[in-house]
């Protein structure tokens, strides 16, 4: 039941987390994954159960104490000999302790779930931010293939060049030069890609046996929100200052029932006594069983230090809690102006090098078709070429940047 209650609220939780935007099929496919089946999020969902189970322990009386006692040598009374006595008694403490102790472990228990929920926020954005690098990746050795491809290309176009007499042979030898350069590079982007599928698959705890999906190009993710407002979205949703919250409502509830600890408890109980019949003699209610309801105790807390000493142990605690929120409040404002900037920035930095990118595709052609036909300015297209590789990487850089601060931005949001 715990298991199916489980995956019923990742479900949900998953649900209502990721945007629908189209395109993004495949990473909400592997958001979910990992929310099945991640072993760091399932025990902090353990935790949380756990500490649920702790409301139901703290919020009920204590047992009755049940006591039996056999007479090695009867007691005689007036009306026989006392045989056996039973007593029952059951504890009760001050009026509302009870509940405050409940209260206290619930907000305890709360806390530990925004703990999970805040485990659940940072595993998507690992995810996402893995899956935004892989796919930078996949477009990176794409580009540098394309541009081995297009060298190729200028290795024929030098070859002839040079035959025909209209350049040099070291307009070959360019050629060749770069084609190495970038050939070991596109090497090094090939054999970028197995730590960080191993890490994927890590983050999802299951092996990707199919190669992982990509769109041809990657979405956008926008903030549509001033940044004002994102601040504001994160004093109030965010999982840690809700755990940090809950946490110190906690202590409050414990300092309320250690003052009630330190009042009057009472104990209820009756006593039967067993009597058995005199045959020496006749008398009123002979052999009659005796029986004392009810029966009444008061504990009276005469040593209050301890419980003032309690109460003094939860204020303090109280009192970090409330200091640590104000600290993650400070830090995550912080946090949310730089990552907000270098959203802004990659924001820019796309629309830029969508110009350059097509600028130096122009340039490149134009000076191509003068290469070919005059065999002059060869350094310009390798020059060009590098310029429209950067260019490109770049671009797709800028997309996954934006990306992946957005995906930032909202898991400090608690989005």
């Amino acid at each position: 039941m715990k298991t199916k209650y489980f995956y019923i609220l990742l479900f949900i939780s998953t649900y209502f987390s990721v945007s629908e935007v189209k395109g993004q099929d495949y990473l909400d496919n592997y958001l979910k994954i990992a929310a099945e089946n991640n072993p760091e999020l399932k025990a902090r969902f353990n935790q949380y159960l756990a500490k649920l189970e702790i409301v139901s322990q703290v919020g009920t009386l204590p047992d009755p104490q049940v006591m039996f006692g056999i007479f090695i040598q009867p007691v005689e009374t007036r009306v026989g000999a006392q045989k056996a006595n039973i007593s029952v008694t059951q504890a009760f403490p001050w009026f509302g302790t009870l509940g405050a102790q409940k209260d206290a472990a619930t907000s305890m228990a709360k806390s530990e779930f925004e703990k999970f929920e805040d485990a659940k926020l940072a595993l998507f954005n690992e995810v996402k931010t893995t899956y935004y690098n892989l796919y930078y990746l996949q477009k990176a050795t794409d580009i540098a293939r394309e541009n081995l491809d297009l060298l190729e290309s200028f290795r024929e176009l030098t070859k002839v060049s040079f035959e025909s007499g209209k350049s040099g042979f070291v307009d070959v030898l360019r050629v060749e030069m770069e084609w190495e350069d970038l050939h070991n590079n596109f090497l090094y982007l090939e054999d970028s890609k197995e730590p960080l599928e191993t890490k994927f698959e890590e983050l999802l705890n299951v092996p990707v046996e199919q190669p992982i999906s990509f769109p041809d190009t990657l979405w956008t993710e926008n903030i549509a929100v001033p940044k004002d407002t994102l601040i504001g979205n994160i004093l109030t949703n965010s999982p840690k200052l809700k755990q940090l919250t809950l946490e110190s409502d906690s202590y409050l509830n414990q300092i309320k029932a250690s003052r009630k600890m330190s009042l009057p408890s009472f104990t209820l109980g009756f006593n039967y006594i067993n009597i058995s019949p005199r045959t020496d003699m006749e008398v009123p209610g002979n052999g009659k069983d005796a029986f004392l309801f009810p029966q009444i105790s008061i504990r009276i807390p005469l040593y209050q230090s301890k419980y003032k000493s309690m109460i003094k142990e939860n204020e303090l605690k109280q009192e970090a809690v409330n200091f640590s929120r104000e600290n993650t409040e400070n830090k995550l404002t912080t946090e949310l102006e730089k990552v907000y900037r270098d959203y802004i920035d990659a924001q820019r930095r796309v629309a830029l090098y969508k110009k350059q990118e097509g600028y130096a595709d122009q340039s490149m052609s134009l000076l191509t078709t003068a290469y070919s036909t005059e065999g002059k300015n060869f350094e310009e297209v390798i020059r060009m070429e590098r310029r429209l590789l950067s260019y490109s990487l770049e671009l797709e850089k800028a997309r996954v940047e934006q990306n992946a601060f957005a995906a930032y931005i909202n898991y400090l949001m608690g989005k």
